[in-house]
C-alpha cells in the first residue's frame, strides 16, 4: 500500500487478524472490537467481548476489506475503519451523522492508535491511507463524522471519531453539522 517515514499502512486481511487482535489487546478496545457501527445497539451489547471479536474476525475473513492497519517496523500501531457507508447501519440511526444526501460515500467511522504512537501524526496518517484505499476500490466521496475540539475538549476515548483538525489538514470538508461537537465531513477522491 503506502508508507511514511515511521509507518506503513496495510489492508486488514485474515492474514493480518493476529495484528489487529495484537494492537486492540485482550479486551478489544473494551470489547467493541470495532463493530459498534455495524452492529444494532441489542447485537452489540449481546455480542460484546468475545462474540464481537469474532463477528469482526468474520468480516475480515468474509470480505472486501474493513480498514487499514498501521505498523512501525513489525509492530501494529493503529488503525482506520472505512467502507462503503451501507456498511455501518448504526449511521443513519445517528441525529448527527445520519446521510446527509444521496451521494455514494465512504465512510471513517473508527480510529485506535496505540499508547505507544499517539501524538506521532499517525491519525493524519492514516486519513491519508484511507484516502489511498479507497480510490483504489473505486469510491468518489470519502466521508467522516469526527469530533470538534474548538466546541469541547475531545478525550482520548472520544476521539475514536477523529478530530476536525486532522480531517481538514487532508482536504476535508464540513457538509452538515447537526450537533455542536461533531460535524460531517467529506473529500471528493475520485
Amino acid at each position: 500500500m503506502i508508507a511514511t517515514r515511521e509507518f506503513r499502512f496495510e489492508p486488514l486481511t485474515p492474514d493480518r487478524w493476529e495484528d489487529f487482535v495484537r494492537l486492540f489487546g485482550p479486551r478489544g478496545c473494551g470489547g467493541c472490537w470495532c463493530m459498534w457501527f455495524r452492529q444494532t445497539g441489542k447485537e452489540f451489547e449481546a455480542g460484546r467481548g468475545a462474540k464481537n471479536r469474532d463477528a469482526m474476525c468474520e468480516v475480515v475473513d468474509r470480505g472486501p476489506v474493513p480498514g487499514i492497519l498501521a505498523y512501525a517496523g513489525d509492530e501494529p500501531a493503529g488503525w482506520v475503519s472505512l467502507s462503503p457507508r451501507e456498511r455501518f447501519p448504526r449511521l443513519d440511526r445517528s441525529r448527527a451523522m445520519k446521510q446527509v444526501d444521496r451521494e455514494p460515500v465512504w465512510s471513517i467511522v473508527c480510529f485506535y492508535i496505540g499508547p505507544a504512537h499517539r501524538g506521532a501524526g499517525l491519525m493524519q496518517a492514516l486519513i491519508r491511507a484511507a484516502e489511498v484505499s479507497a480510490t483504489e476500490q473505486g469510491a468518489r466521496v470519502l466521508e467522516a463524522y469526527p469530533r470538534d475540539p474548538a466546541v469541547s475538549p475531545v478525550s482520548v476515548d472520544a476521539a475514536y471519531h477523529g478530530v476536525v483538525p486532522a480531517f481538514a489538514a487532508a482536504g476535508f470538508h464540513e457538509v452538515a453539522r447537526r450537533t455542536a461537537g461533531q460535524p460531517v465531513m467529506r473529500k471528493q477522491i475520485g
